[in-house]
Parts: C-alpha cells; sequence; structure tokens
C-alpha cells in the first residue's frame, strides 16, 4: 500500500523546531524538522549541514512541516508524575543494599558510618544530576546513548557491560535473601520452618524457583517502568514498615538498657578486621546506584525537564539517605557484632521484648514482599541494556513482545541458577562494588561532565572540582577494594 510517510535513516535524527508564521501572528506554531547526520563515533554532528542527497527514497526535505503529517501526535504521551518517578527511583536504590548497612556499620563504626552513609548519598545525587544535564544537552535516550556521545562505541559497551553485570548480580542477591529467609540457613531459622516445621518448603533451590514463577515473571514481563509505579509506591511503603519496626524495637531495648555500647569508630586490632574494612566502602557504593534507571524514568516523567528531575532526584536521596540511617544504626544497635551480612536473618530469634515472634514475622516477609516488588523494577533495565547491547538497530523492544518475552525468560533463568551458586550477599556485593557500581554511579558520569564540560554545558569551577573529587575517589575505591577482596579470598582459602 502507497504510503504518504518516510523513515529516518539509522545513521540520523530529526531536530524539531518550533516557530510563529510571522503573516498570521493569531496562528498556533508550525512544527518543523532537521535531519541531521549521526557521527560515526556516536556522537551527533554539530554541523549544520543536511542530510539531502541521498536517493534511497527517503524525504530529505530539510524543513519537513510536521503539521502535515497527520500520524505524527503534536502533545506528548501522558507519564509519571513527581511523586511516581520518586517511587521507581527509590526502589531502584533500596533494595537488597539496605540489608548490608548494618554489618558495613559494624565494620566501620557507628560515627564513620553514619557519615559515610550521608556522603555516598550526596556524591550520588550530584553524580545523578550531572548524568541527567549532559543526558538532555546531547538529546540522548539512555544511559549508553550520553556515554557514546562522550566517549565513543567502545565506552557504550563497557558500560553496558557493566549494567547487565551490576544488575544481574542485584538480582542474583534478592533471591539469595529470598531463600535464606524463607527457607533458612546454615546458622538461622526459616520463616517456614517455623510455621510449619521441615517439609519440602527447606528446599531453597525450589523455593526460590516457586518465587520466580509465580510472583517475578507476571511483573517482570511488563513492558513500561511507569506500569510499575503503583508497586513501586507499595515496595517503598513495605521497605518504611521494616525501618519503623526495626526501629522501635532498637528505642525499647535501649531505654530498658538491653543494648551493649556500640563501637564508635573502626576496628584495626585484626588481619580480618582491616580486609572488611577494605571491602566494606565499595559495598556502600552499591546502596545508592540507581544511573541505570535515571534515564528510562526521566523518559516518562510528565512535563520533563532537568530542573523537574533534579527535584526528584533530590527528594529520593532525601528518602534513602533517611532509611539507610535508620535501618545501619537500628540494626547494629539490636545485634552488634552478632551482625550477619544480610541483617534479616538475624529476625529468627527471641528480641527480648514483647510480641517477639510477630514482629520478627513482620520483618521479614514484610521485606521479601518489598523484593518481590522492587525486583521487576531493576529487571527492566537490565533486558533494557541487554537487548540493546545483542539487537542494536533493531526495532524497538516495545515493538517487539516476542523478543522482550524471550529476554525476560533468559534474564531469569541466569539470575536464578546465579542465586543457587553465589553462597551469601556480602561475597556478591563487595565483588559488584569495587567494580560496576562504582563505574556506573561514579567514574562514568564524572567523565561525561568533563569531556562534554566544553561544549555547551560548561562546569562551574566547583563543579568540575566536584567530578574530579568523584572520579579520583571512585578509582582510589574500586582498586582498594579489588586489593581487599583478593586478599580476604586468599585468606579464606588458607
Amino acid at each position: 500500500m502507497d504510503s504518504a510517510y518516510s523513515t529516518v535513516p539509522k545513521n540520523s535524527y530529526v531536530e524539531l523546531q518550533s516557530h510563529n508564521d510571522s503573516h498570521s501572528p493569531g496562528s498556533p506554531p508550525k512544527t518543523h524538522a532537521k535531519l541531521h547526520p549521526f557521527d560515526e563515533e556516536g556522537g551527533f554532528l554539530r554541523s549544520s549541514k543536511n542530510v539531502n542527497d541521498s536517493d534511497d527514497g527517503i524525504d530529505n526535505d530539510p524543513d519537513l512541516d510536521f503539521d502535515n503529517y497527520p500520524l505524527i501526535d503534536g502533545g506528548s504521551q501522558s507519564g509519571s508524575g513527581i511523586s511516581g518517578a520518586v517511587f521507581n527511583l527509590t526502589t531502584s536504590i533500596i533494595g537488597a543494599g539496605i540489608m548490608a548497612l548494618p554489618a558495613a556499620m559494624k565494620v566501620l563504626g557507628l560515627i564513620p558510618g553514619f557519615v559515610l552513609i550521608i556522603l555516598m548519598g550526596i556524591l550520588s545525587e550530584i553524580s545523578v544530576e550531572l548524568l541527567v544535564r549532559f543526558s538532555v544537552l546531547c538529546k540522548a535516550s539512555s544511559y549508553g546513548e550520553v556515554v557514546q556521545y562522550a566517549m565513543g562505541r567502545p565506552a557504550r559497551v563497557f558500560l553496558e557491560i557493566c549494567i547487565i553485570v551490576n544488575n544481574a548480580g542485584v538480582l542474583v542477591v534478592y533471591l539469595i535473601i529470598m531463600g535464606d529467609v524463607m527457607s533458612g540457613s546454615v546458622h538461622h531459622v526459616g520463616v517456614f520452618d517455623q510455621w510449619l516445621g521441615n517439609g519440602i518448603w527447606d528446599q531453597r533451590k525450589l523455593v526460590i524457583l516457586v518465587v520466580v514463577v509465580v510472583f517475578l515473571a507476571p511483573l517482570c514481563v511488563l513492558e513500561r517502568i511507569d506500569s510499575l509505579s503503583l508497586t513501586s509506591a507499595a515496595s517503598v511503603a513495605l521497605a518504611i514498615v521494616f525501618v519503623v519496626v526495626a526501629f522501635v524495637i532498637a528505642f525499647i531495648k535501649l531505654v530498658e538498657g538491653q543494648i551493649e555500647a556500640p563501637r564508635l569508630g573502626p576496628d584495626f586490632g585484626s588481619k580480618k578486621a582491616i580486609l572488611d574494612l577494605l571491602v566494606v566502602i565499595p559495598i556502600m557504593t552499591n546502596a545508592y546506584v540507581c544511573h541505570f534507571n535515571v534515564q528510562p524514568i526521566y523518559n516518562e516523567l510528565e512535563g520533563r525537564s532537568p530542573q523537574k528531575m533534579n527535584r526528584v532526584g533530590r527528594i529520593t536521596t532525601a528518602v534513602c539517605i533517611v532509611v539507610y540511617a535508620f535501618t545501619a544504626i537500628s540494626g547494629y544497635l539490636l545485634f552488634g557484632q552478632g551482625t550477619e551480612s544480610d541483617v534479616l536473618t538475624n529476625f529468627d530469634k527471641d528480641l527480648g521484648i514483647r510480641f517477639s515472634s510477630a514482629l520478627n514475622y513482620i520483618v521479614r516477609v514484610g521485606y521479601i514482599l518489598h523484593l518481590i516488588l522492587v525486583f521487576p523494577v531493576v529487571h527492566f533495565s537490565l533486558r533494557q541494556t541487554v537487548d540493546a547491547l545483542v539487537f542494536e538497530g533493531s526495532a524497538p523492544l516495545l515493538e517487539s513482545r516476542k523478543r522482550s518475552l524471550g529476554l525476560t525468560a533468559v534474564s531469569l533463568v541466569i539470575v536464578y541458577f546465579g542465586s543457587t551458586m553465589i553462597p551469601n550477599i556480602w561475597t556478591a556485593f563487595k565483588f559488584t562494588g569495587a567494580t560496576t557500581a562504582v563505574s556506573l554511579g561514579f567514574i562514568f558520569p564524572s567523565l561525561i561532565a568533563l569531556r562534554l564540560s566544553k561544549q555547551g554545558g560548561g562546569l562551574s569551577s566547583g563543579e568540575k572540582f566536584l567530578s574530579w573529587l568523584m572520579l579520583i575517589l571512585a578509582i582510589v575505591v574500586g582498586i582498594v577494594g579489588v586489593i581487599g577482596n583478593i586478599y580476604s579470598m586468599e585468606s579464606h582459602s588458607e
């Protein structure tokens, strides 16, 4: 069938421009488009030359009048509001990382741990704002596109590999926590054992498989991240319930004098303590990494603008700092030197207060439900990144239901098998924290800002200093974390 519409070549992009007709002041503004070539390195050419010399049937008129093209909607599709964006971004941040914070507090001590939670949150928010600012400058629709614009195609491939490894690792951690809490571990009793006694539910792998198939898969097949706004709101509410209950328990025990005095600073008294200290900061970098979901959330933000997204980021950061601080301090005060890498597993014993058993169940089951609702948000970014890397140049994932379902199925199978092979969340976090987390959260945003600051988005002297500071700190933390991990592995092997 003949069509009046034409396609845009892959090596070009369309810039929309709106202007008023000088001959008819009262008429509505007309929308025009200019077709620009796309750089071989993946950047947008800043030349004003139009792509109008091809003979492949493409309409190369440099001033296309889009008012005459009825299939192009002049309005914008309704997206999520600020509250929905805050819920989605908060859900991207508050996941399994919160469970490792009390153990990190045990290693660092109360004061350094509290200061580091605040400092990491502030630095993460600065890096998010830099990422949004330069993504808009580049007209990029994803984290990968702005990296490619700033540093070329190889850097984008490396970034996408980092996102895949980081997100797959986080999802593996979610499943490990679900298995440990519901079926138990070597040193702790599971919820099912306490409810029902010994049975088939003791099979940790089987329980995780049922959770994946029955609960996670239906949520993961959703194709738009704003479809998860309600589940994200519920997950944030469940996380807050966990924090409030843990804080109330810690406060009651503190008033009754049942809590030992916490250590205020780090312990340098043994080789193990020093090794833990080397890897704990990379673990804390995991706590705020959400950068892979910033662009999808921004793209679906109603009336989007950098200022509006910055507001979303600052609200989210404030919420996360409060939640993290209360969780880390409460968990460490409650369990002291006995705090496990996954603090949820500590809630299997008598807490020494009234209604201890009921509170234990509320904390553990509530947070498992939280992780079930968080899982699809992180999985969304994993699926999108794998698609961009493996099926580059194909139709958008929204237009290929079969490809979307296939990627969802394959990723869930891989994550499931990963959860059956990695022993605990501390092992997973200390490796991803020292490598992919520092890269996604701090190294790439700093490099983007420094590389593109001379192309229309100049940094102030303070912003440039912060960018260099984040870059240097991230590299140092990554190197120290990797060295600490290697020494830790050697110590365990001995």
